[in-house]
C-alpha cells in the first residue's frame, strides 16, 4: 500500500466517524505551518528571467513554476539561454524548479520534459496539465469509464516520473474530462496505485459547476493527498474578456468573492506540502498582470497575505 492509498482510507475513516469535520484545531498540521508557495511565472508575462528570479523569494516561494507560451514565455527563454546558463541564473538565485505548465504537451508528453527538469534543476517537479478523454461529459457510468481508461493509459508515464522523482498533476479544467467533484473523486480512487500522480485543485474551474469555497473546503479534504498542487485564483470574466485592470484582478484572492477560509482551512488539517501557485489569467494571454516587475510582486503579496490570515497558528 503507498503513501497516497493509506492517506485516503485513513481520511475515509476520519470523515465517516465524523472526527475530521468537528476538530476545533487542525489534526494534521505542524505547529505554524506554512504553505510551500511557487512563483507562477505566467503572472510575470513576458519579463526576463533575469528580473523575476530574484522576486520568488520576496513573494515567500520556495521555487518557480515554469510556464510556456501563449500564457509566458519563460520556458522557450531558458531554452535560448541553454541548460548550463540557466542552471548557473537558478543557482543565483537559489532557486529551483518546482512546477511546469505543459498543457500543450499534455500527460503523455511530459518524458523529455521530466528529463530536462532534473537536468537543470534536479527532481521534485510537478508537471501540470490537463486530462485527455472525451470532454464535457457529465457524471455517471460514461465518464467513470473514462477516467478508469485515462488513468490506465498514464501508468507508463507515471512511471517514467517516478523513476525521476517527479509528479504528474492533473487540473480539473473546465470542459475536459477531470471537470466535476464526481469525475475528480474518481480519479482519486483510480490514480491510487502511484504517489506520483494526482490533481491540480484549481478553484476558478470548480466554481464554473457551482462548488462555492464551503464545498471546494471539504471536496479538498475527500481528495486528500491526491492533491498535488493547488492554484490560487478565482473565476472571473478578466480572464477571457478585455477589462478593466481593477476588475480583471478581482480572478486574485482577497479580491473577488470566493472564500478561500475552507479551502486554506482544508489544507493545513490535511498538513499539505504540495506547491501552491498564486494565480490569474491577463487579457490578453501572455502579458504581465501588471506593468511592472515590483506591481506584479506586490500584487501577489496582497493575495498572500490574505490566505495566510486563515492558517490557524498551533502552540
Amino acid at each position: 500500500m503507498n503513501r497516497k492509498k493509506f492517506c485516503q482510507l485513513s481520511t475515509s475513516a476520519l470523515i465517516s466517524a465524523g472526527t475530521l469535520g468537528g476538530l476545533q484545531k487542525p489534526l494534521f498540521a505542524k505547529s505554524n505551518y506554512q504553505f510551500n508557495y511557487v512563483m507562477c511565472s505566467a503572472m510575470y508575462g513576458n519579463f526576463k528571467l533575469e528580473d523575476i528570479l530574484p522576486e520568488v523569494h520576496k513573494i515567500g516561494a520556495h521555487g518557480i513554476d515554469l510556464w510556456p507560451k501563449v500564457h509566458a514565455d519563460h520556458r522557450e527563454q531558458a531554452a535560448a539561454m541553454g541548460n548550463e546558463a540557466f542552471k548557473e541564473l537558478l543557482s543565483k538565485n537559489n532557486v529551483k524548479i518546482k512546477g511546469m505548465a505543459c498543457y500543450k504537451l499534455g500527460p503523455f508528453g511530459l518524458q523529455n520534459e521530466m528529463k530536462y527538469a532534473k537536468e537543470v534543476s534536479g527532481s521534485g517537479v510537478t508537471f501540470v496539465c490537463a486530462a485527455r478523454g472525451p470532454r464535457k461529459l457529465q457524471p455517471g457510468p460514461e465518464m467513470k469509464k473514462a477516467v478508469a481508461e485515462f488513468c490506465e493509459k498514464l501508468k507508463p508515464h507515471v512511471e517514467v516520473a517516478e523513476s525521476l522523482g517527479m509528479k504528474i498533476a492533473i487540473e480539473n479544467h473546465a470542459n475536459s474530462l477531470l471537470h466535476t467533484r464526481e469525475s475528480a473523486m474518481w480519479f482519486r480512487d483510480m490514480s491510487g496505485y502511484s504517489d506520483a500522480l494526482g490533481i491540480a485543485f484549481a478553484p476558478h474551474h470548480f466554481e464554473k459547476v457551482n462548488l462555492d469555497g464551503e464545498k471546494q473546503g471539504e471536496l479538498l479534504r475527500e481528495l486528500d493527498s491526491n492533491v498535488l498542487y493547488v492554484y490560487a485564483q478565482q473565476y472571473g470574466q478578466g480572464a477571457s474578456t478585455s477589462m478593466p485592470k481593477k476588475e480583471e484582478l478581482m480572478q486574485m484572492p482577497g479580491r473577488g468573492k470566493l472564500d478561500f477560509q475552507p479551502m486554506v482551512k482544508s489544507l493545513q488539517k490535511m498538513n499539505y506540502q504540495g506547491p501552491l501557485g498564486i494565480f490569474m489569467h491577463p487579457y490578453p494571454r501572455g502579458l504581465p498582470i501588471l506593468e511592472t516587475v515590483q506591481d506584479i510582486t506586490a500584487e501577489i503579496n496582497h493575495s498572500k497575505a490574505y490566505l495566510d490570515r486563515f492558517l490557524e497558528k498551533v502552540t
